[in-house]
């Protein structure tokens, strides 16, 4: 799944190039190329699909021409992940309705790659052979108020080649400091990575039972699938379709909810400050990304700059985050509500065209 569109990294990451299409971490490789360099590993190329925005049509080829042509599948509408699963897995099966599937978000940080792909090996072969929906869990090793959160049933629980499964409880929007706190401590709840395992034939059981409309919609688009009509039919099904999350709409409501507990280590990277806190940094605790910088007590601070013959001349900050691009500098405290104040004011103050 690659449509979002990166708000929170702005002024970095916009509308018409995103942060899954950028080197955040310095690799070489955008948030999106490592994701299916990961992937690759374990999967064939042919069978990876990329659902994102129709808007980013070249960006997708140009980044990924590995992936077939007929596996990057375009929305002409954001309409959140129940609509993007569903065109999936409805053209995943007339291709092979036996088949299973990961679902992955293509921004994520994932620290032991080698137990994370042990981990959705794992999880995959244990889908072929049950009608269960999963999800990946992380152990939470803090109170955060950033990530969704997932409650354990720990008295109905089973072990799966040394992998730990439980039957899910309830799903927990983003929690604010007070409950993430409580939610922590209980020992009974745990991140929602937003990496789903099953099996085709169950989640096309389920969105039919949950979100029949959605499901009707894409069903009767099964003819179309891998011909020359597929993009048009597709775009008539998103101007109608509803937006709905895939947790809500069907995991919040399934009898067939299970949670794996995993501990590969692992990051939504949706903000500044969660890039921060995983990214390389110097030893004044900087996150520097330019070219050149001539830096005098700065500490715990970000400087970043997309352009390679830009100096960037910073002195006194502490906590601050300076962000430089060819047409917008953000200079503010290192705050996540700072950098989504600042992106609001823009249409306040018909700016529009820096989102």
């Amino acid at each position: 799944m690659a449509g979002g569109v990166g708000s929170r990294f702005w002024p970095i990451s916009r509308k018409n190039y995103p942060k899954q299409f950028l080197d955040f971490l310095g690799t070489g490789r955008s948030f999106l190329q490592s994701t299916v360099d990961r992937f690759k590993k374990i999967i064939p190329v042919e069978n990876i699909l990329v659902v994102s925005s129709l808007q980013y049509k070249d960006l997708l080829e140009e980044q990924l021409p590995e992936i077939p042509k007929e596996n990057i599948l375009l929305e002409s509408f954001k309409r959140n992940t129940a609509p993007c699963i569903a065109y999936a897995t409805y053209k995943l099966y007339k291709r092979d309705p036996n088949a299973c599937v990961v679902v992955s978000p293509s921004d994520h940080f994932i620290k032991n790659e080698e137990l994370f792909l042990q981990t959705v090996q794992t999880v995959l072969s244990h889908a072929s052979t049950t009608s269960d929906l999963y999800t990946l869990g992380i152990k939470p090793t803090r109170p955060e108020t950033q990530y969704g959160y997932i409650q354990a049933n720990v008295s109905t629980k089973t072990e799966i080649e040394g992998q730990t499964a439980f039957k899910v409880k309830t799903f927990t929007e983003k929690p604010n400091a007070e409950m993430a706190k409580i939610l922590f401590e209980s020992g009974e709840f745990l991140w929602n990575s937003g990496i789903f395992v099953w099996n085709l034939k169950s989640i096309k059981g389920e969105l039919e039972e949950h979100l029949p409309e959605i499901a009707a919609s894409f069903k009767d688009l099964m003819p179309y699938y891998y011909t020359p009509e597929e993009q048009q039919k597709v775009n008539d099904v998103y101007e109608i379709v509803n937006s709905i999350s895939i947790d809500y709409g069907v995991m919040e409501k399934t009898s067939k909810s299970w949670v794996f507990e995993a501990t590969f280590g692992w990051s939504d990277l949706g903000t500044w400050e969660s890039l921060y806190f995983h990214a390389v940094k110097d030893s004044d605790n900087n996150l520097i990304r330019v070219s050149n910088s001539m830096l005098e007590s700065v500490k715990d601070s970000i400087v970043m700059s997309n352009e390679k013959d830009k100096l960037v001349v910073v002195k006194g900050l502490k906590k601050y985050m300076v962000i430089s691009t060819k047409d917008v500098l953000l200079i503010c405290p290192r705050n996540e509500k700072d950098v989504k104040a600042a992106l609001a004011d823009l249409g306040a103050n018909n700016l529009i065209q820096y989102q």
